[in-house]
């Protein structure tokens, strides 16, 4: 393990914060070809677990279809760090990486459920509105479960 993360780690409960409100968190999938797939999502941490919404098709979907192995990391940078030369700079951030298993959630009730909490984190003003059924057959959710996670500071 690095030096800085040995001295930099983020606890647990620090972990849990960022996810909850960091607004985007990036997915990395593994392709048919082997390459890793990376994309930006608007997700949830929900009882312990990553969930993100989106169409039913696509690359993302497809690659977790083949290979439940992913990756889903959220940072967050608060500001540059400056001294008195220009290699001198530094950054203060904060940041979790998580490495987990991938599944699509079939469950009615419990996209019900995940949805709703995306439309209370995004869209708080619409929190609490009946979700249309067909928008919620209609809609994909990626459970994340989480293998294991590291998060590290610097400031």
């Amino acid at each position: 393990m690095q030096n800085r993360m040995k001295n930099h780690q983020l606890r647990e409960e620090q972990k849990k914060e960022l996810l909850e409100r960091a607004p985007v968190g990036n997915i990395a999938t593994i392709s048919e070809n082997g390459y890793p797939y990376v994309v930006p999502v608007h997700f949830i941490y929900h009882e312990g677990k990553i969930y993100i919404h989106g169409l039913p098709e696509g690359q993302k979907i497809s690659n977790i279809l083949e290979n439940e192995k992913v990756c889903f990391q959220v940072n967050n940078m608060k500001g540059l760090i400056l001294d008195e030369g220009p290699c001198d700079i530094n950054t203060e951030y904060e940041s979790v990486i998580i490495i987990g298993t991938a599944a699509i959630v079939d469950d009615y009730d419990l996209k019900e459920i995940i949805l709703g909490a995306i439309v209370a984190k995004y869209t708080p003003q619409l929190n609490g509105k009946k979700l249309p059924e067909n928008m919620i057959k209609g809609t994909a959710i990626i459970e994340v479960t989480i293998k294991e996670s590291t998060g590290k500071y610097y400031k």
